[in-house]
């Protein structure tokens, strides 16, 4: 949840650049430019990116993940257990058959949730970006607007730190609320008040930018570890039509003002209901295969917990060792 929310601010100081980045390249080639080509420095950092051990385990790849735990501990300074032993891992490798994005709808609760999902992602991009791509209809100086969207980003992550550790699911369906109701308060604004559409606005940006935070804890908490990167991945293509579909939708306003703020207002709105539906994931263990996703709600405590002394890695300190592995692991 840290990593998750706290790697989510230099979106906001990215955000707040590209205002004087634009600034100051007025050319919107150039500018493109700019902005794009730190993105290549990422080619290089799949040479120190590790892979996850808990995903290893699932896909039986056992001894993989062993020996980057053992590379962990030797980076943190802990001790693993000497005596581990790739067999006595494999209660936790998961089927070997291999796992496709048809696994996240193949069952009941599986399939409801993930329909949730991918509708909530979609949202948080159209509206994101729908708030974000409007901002020259504020009447309101462009860069100075933009650098304050971007700023506004700071205490709504912040705010989300401090509230997600108690609640996944009331937290992401607030927040939604927030950015929709927002949305549909614009509409009441008179014309002459200008200020107080900003204001109304940034309230809206501030509150999507919370359940976006939001939506990237939560959607890796509830899909199981064989599919967790093929659902965030999934979620993320419905995401991006949403951001496709943000600037048509703006452009609705030479039309019928109201429209676009009428669509921006509800969507969010409904993705805050649904998001009820969900289960809560705050202080529960991740689930690690599709059958513990579809019983979640029955579930025991995790394998490593449930192990007997005898069968555990044969030394006087078994408990201990059981307990650093698990730490490990997650």
């Amino acid at each position: 949840m840290l990593a998750g929310i706290i790697t989510d601010y230099t979106f906001g100081l990215g955000y707040m650049l590209l205002a004087g980045v634009a600034y100051l390249i007025r050319d919107w080639r150039k500018l493109q430019l700019a902005i794009s080509a730190p993105g290549f420095l990422l080619i290089f950092y799949i040479r120190v990116l590790p892979q996850s051990a808990r995903w290893l385990l699932a896909n039986d790849r056992t001894e993989e993940a062993i020996a980057l735990l053992r590379k962990a501990a030797l980076v943190n300074g802990r001790v693993l257990p000497p005596a581990v032993q790739t067999e006595k891992w494999e209660f936790l490798g998961g089927s070997k058959r291999s796992h496709s994005a048809m696994d996240l709808v193949r069952t009941p609760q599986m399939r409801k949730r993930a329909i949730i999902l991918f509708y909530i992602w979609f949202v948080n991009v159209l509206v994101y970006y729908g708030l974000s791509l409007g901002v020259s209809q504020l009447g309101t100086d462009l860069y100075l607007t933009q650098f304050v969207f971007g700023l506004v980003e700071i205490p709504a992550r912040t705010l989300v730190l401090i509230v997600l550790p108690f609640t996944r699911r009331f937290t992401l369906s607030g927040f939604l609320a927030i950015g929709g109701l927002a949305c549909l308060l614009m509409l009441a604004v008179p014309a002459d008040h200008p200020n107080v559409f900003t204001g109304l606005a940034m309230v809206g940006k501030f509150g999507i930018t919370a359940s976006f935070a939001v939506i990237y804890v939560y959607t890796a908490e509830i899909f199981p570890t064989v599919v967790r990167q093929t659902g965030i991945g999934v979620s993320s293509m419905f995401a991006r039509m949403g951001g496709v579909l943000a600037p048509i939708i703006n452009m609705l306003h030479n039309h019928s003002p109201a429209t676009p703020l009428i669509i921006f207002g509800t969507s969010p709105l409904l993705g805050a209901v649904l998001a009820l539906a969900l289960p809560e994931t705050a202080d529960r263990p991740l689930p690690d295969t599709l059958e513990d996703a579809e019983n979640w709600d029955v579930r025991s405590a995790p394998i490593l917990e449930n192990l007997e002394p005898d069968e555990d890695f044969g030394s006087p300190d078994s408990s201990s060792e059981k307990q650093e592995l698990q730490h490990l692991a997650s």
